[in-house]
């Protein structure tokens, strides 16, 4: 089914298709920082990563959210629609952490009044700069309607999310969005949801997310598992 290869990423690799409005997702069993600057091969990570993201988007899905996920192929594959993609990171912060405390000097761990909705230039070789909405219309990303449409989503999306995880015992503390256009324009979720891309907190505070790797605290590959078989334990 797979033709030709049309993006090597990060953490996956995109296949162009029979079906010129479908594409293959691979993930990678790669793990990265710092835009790329540190990178190590871990073994299973791919597998895990391909569950979780077709696990969350299966339920998005199901609860109204319009996104690119068609089906997981294989234990590394998964069938996408094929969208253009819209060149910002939303990120969704609900409690402060990472680069949030860094920046405005605060400590990890406040529960914020509401929901702060953050945009990221993405652009690799400008290290994905924090922008505002008027740099979006400046750069030509999106328009005053487009933006709007992208944060209530984004805000709706971490609604499903935070309850999701509450379930299961899990802190939903921030998390990147990526957003394309389908064949007819329309706004979808694109990429993937895993802990890759969010940051989740259990009830000690133990990081159950990326942040395992980027701050040396054990095995990235047992905490996505414990994520996992929890997730699967989702009435």
């Amino acid at each position: 089914m797979k033709k030709e290869l049309i993006y090597s990423g990060k953490a996956k690799d995109i296949y162009s298709t029979e079906d010129e409005h479908l594409i293959i997702s691979v993930y990678k069993d790669q793990a990265t920082m710092l835009n790329g600057s540190r990178k190590e091969t871990i073994d299973g990570k791919a597998v895990l990563n391909n569950q979780i993201s077709s696990f969350i988007f299966q339920k998005l899905n199901a609860a109204g959210v319009a996104t690119h996920f068609v089906e997981m192929l294989s234990e590394t594959e998964q069938l996408n629609q094929k969208v253009e993609i819209i060149p910002l990171e939303v990120v969704l912060r609900n409690v402060t952490a990472g680069s949030f405390s860094k920046r405005f000097g605060v400590e990890e761990g406040i529960e914020l009044a509401s929901p702060i909705v953050e945009f990221y230039y993405k652009k690799d070789e400008l290290d994905d700069p924090f922008i505002n909405d008027e740099h979006v219309k400046f750069l030509d990303i999106a328009t005053d309607e487009e933006i709007a449409y992208i944060k209530e989503e984004t805000r709706r999306i971490n609604e499903l999310l935070k309850e999701w995880f509450d379930q299961i015992g899990l802190r939903l503390i921030d998390f990147k969005l990526e957003f394309g256009k389908d064949v007819n324009g329309t706004i979808i979720l694109a990429d993937e949801f895993s802990p890759d891309n969010c940051r989740l907190w259990d009830a000690e505070g133990n990081h159950m997310d990326k942040d395992v790797f980027r701050r040396d605290l054990g095995s990235l590959t047992d905490v996505y598992k414990v994520v996992l078989e929890k997730l699967q334990g989702l009435k």
